[in-house]
């Protein structure tokens, strides 16, 4: 008789009574964790005081180590050992004040039997917020429930009060009144111009070129072929690798007539010398050689978008990938041409680009593409982080803000334009920004993202305002001053209703001519998702 060494049941501890349990999940790159430890010790603080208020025992489930300089969970392997030693029934708080990436808790959620909160920080220091969102979106697609909760210091009675539902319940609603169901369209122009578009892009496909799939933990911003293809669209698997040798075959003389170009269209760099903490002409040239060598593998592949990981395997390699990711997204840009010089490609048109290869971003990006070509339109786009907000003069003015890849029209054009070096602590090798304040006008944003097994898409309609210099100067300064920013009024939808609903870090933002043609141009998008089959809803006021 064979006798096999089995391996011995495990004993998850039990659950102490009246007792909540924390984990903070992090960042893979060390100098982000050490960096905005302290903000993540406050807020475990705060929140910690919140809820012995309330009655009940904080216990963190994961020590801080002396040695890393931080207590965050750094890697998925390590959550898996953090989550070993949780007791699976008992209730849980995910605290963030910084970003994080969900796959380092996903494992360990999935299995996690008891209820869970998502809470972050009211705050525009470090993206907590953005953390919070994209571990939102994650645990949507994965069908877990879970509920969020956020607050500047968690002394406010709204959010106490939310502290105390979840502890006493396991759940917690907030209101998301604004959402409905695309109601039956109108058949006017733009509904049919939206549905043609959805059927030629059925019939005639397109390929999006993903360079490395799942940036920073991001398991919402993949969507599996199997929802992807019946919309028409497809994935060309790209290595990054093959980016990085593609950008060596690019001549000194070809990246520098992409920065004479610039110069010529009156945007500013700012220059060092310092390698290690300021933006150098040798940075910029590497991310000209990215600009041409994407172009060049796009046409390659005949690809109709584009994403470019950068994080993590890039970042160790070459400068950041943001400002040839801007340069993509503009219409007007310096010419690329082929190896031999025979043709220009893309020429005269965005070659859209999904930053951090979210592809719910890529699928957006390319039908906004589409729809805004068709209708005359700028078909500039770009996707941002949902970063912070404040009131202003009596209105909640959103900060959006990315790392960079804002194409130069939605700034006013490249003499509003201008690179800084990006933040060592994320960006070892430097490189330069596509940056600006965003241009006064009417948007629409939307979101595609993966819910109950579906593809489901978020519209609404929005303003970028201007706001007073010494205020866009307070706000930059309050989050990444080197990175571009929009000052975004929703229509129709509050703060809260938005941090409730959204759900992924980022959304996808385009402009309109003018109020009437912006209505027009969401019609359209919404005509086309629902012919291709997408579950669409209409968020906060949208006039027709």
């Amino acid at each position: 008789m064979t006798t096999y060494a089995l391996p011995a049941p495990s004993q998850p501890p039990a659950a102490a009574p009246h007792t909540v349990y924390t984990v903070a999940s992090g960042d893979l790159r060390p100098a982000a964790n050490t960096t905005c430890w302290p903000t993540q010790e406050k807020l475990e603080s705060d929140l910690a005081a919140a809820v012995v208020d309330a009655g009940w025992t904080v216990r963190r489930g994961h020590d801080v180590d002396p040695d890393k300089g931080h207590g965050f969970i750094d890697s998925q392997r390590a959550g898996i050992e953090v989550f070993k030693q949780l007791p699976p029934d008992a209730p849980l708080i995910v605290v963030e004040g910084v970003w994080q990436y969900s796959h380092h808790v996903l494992a360990g959620l999935r299995s996690h039997r008891g209820p869970v909160l998502i809470v972050a920080n009211w705050s525009g220091e470090f993206p907590g917020l953005v953390g919070l969102l994209n571990l939102a979106g994650s645990l949507t697609k994965a069908g877990r429930d879970y509920s969020v909760l956020w607050s500047a210091d968690f002394t406010d009675d709204w959010a106490r009060q939310g502290l105390r539902t979840w502890l006493e319940t396991g759940t917690l609603s907030h209101d998301t009144g604004h959402v409905r169901p695309l109601p039956p369209l109108p058949r006017d122009p733009e509904t049919e111009l939206g549905a043609a578009l959805a059927r030629q892009l059925r019939h005639e496909k397109a390929i999006i070129g993903v360079f490395d799939e799942g940036c920073m933990g991001m398991y919402n911003a993949i969507i599996d072929d199997e929802l992807l293809n019946p919309l028409g669209v497809y994935k060309e698997r790209l290595s990054q690798s093959a980016l990085v040798a593609e950008m060596r075959k690019v001549s000194d003389e070809e990246a520098q007539q992409v920065r004479d170009w610039l110069d010529d269209a009156g945007m500013t760099f700012h220059t060092g010398t310092d390698e290690a903490t300021e933006l150098t002409d040798a940075q910029l040239l590497s991310q000209f050689r990215m600009y041409i060598a994407a172009l060049r593998i796009a046409d390659d592949f005949g690809l109709d978008a584009v994403g470019i990981q950068y994080q993590q395997g890039l970042k160790d390699t070459v400068p950041a990938s943001d400002l040839a990711e801007g340069l993509l997204n503009n219409v007007e840009r310096p010419a690329v041409r082929s190896r031999d010089g025979s043709r220009e490609l893309y020429p005269g048109v965005p070659l859209p680009h999904f930053n951090e290869v979210d592809e719910g971003v890529a699928v957006d990006s390319l039908v906004t593409n589409r729809i805004w070509t068709a209708m005359g339109l700028d078909p500039a786009t770009t996707l941002h982080d949902i970063r912070w907000g404040e009131e202003y003069e009596g209105r909640f003015v959103w900060v959006f803000e990315i790392s960079g890849s804002v194409p130069a029209s939605h700034n006013g054009g490249y003499d509003k334009s201008y690179s800084m070096r990006q933040p060592p602590m994320f960006f070892p090798l430097g490189g330069g920004t596509l940056s600006g304040v965003s241009k006064p006008g009417e948007i629409v944003w939307s979101r595609v993202f993966v819910m109950n097994g579906r593809l489901h898409v978020d519209l609404g309609r929005g303003t970028s305002v201007e706001l007073p210099r010494e205020e866009t100067r307070r706000r930059l300064d309050a989050t990444n001053p080197q990175w571009p920013i929009m000052h975004a009024v929703l229509h129709g939808v509050s703060r809260d209703q938005f941090m409730a609903r959204h759900r992924a870090n980022h959304l996808n933002v385009a402009y309109g001519a003018d109020a009437d043609t912006a209505d027009k141009a969401l019609r359209a998008k919404a005509a086309l998702f629902a012919e291709l089959g997408v579950e669409v809803h209409l968020c906060g006021d949208v006039r027709w």
